[in-house]
């Protein structure tokens, strides 16, 4: 596992939101399951967490896939 950088508590609620759902159903969640999950309203909210998670290497997304997330 790569060493991120600080993430924020929002980010630390979505990264534990898709560690979860990968240990439950095999697959990681869609933007709109991850806004539901940890009470973000807006599907771009979710959009810019994953894109900061990403920027401190937490997470890989495959682009033009709905459950593109991968750990890191």
């Amino acid at each position: 596992m790569h060493r991120v950088d600080y993430l924020t508590h929002i980010q630390e609620r979505v990264l534990s939101c898709i560690r979860r759902h990968i240990a439950e159903h095999g697959q990681a969640p869609t933007v709109q399951e991850i806004g539901e999950a940890v009470g973000l309203r807006s599907r771009s909210s979710v959009h810019y967490q994953l894109v900061e998670l990403e920027a401190k290497q937490a997470i890989r997304r495959e682009r033009g896939r709905s459950r593109g997330i991968r750990l890191r």
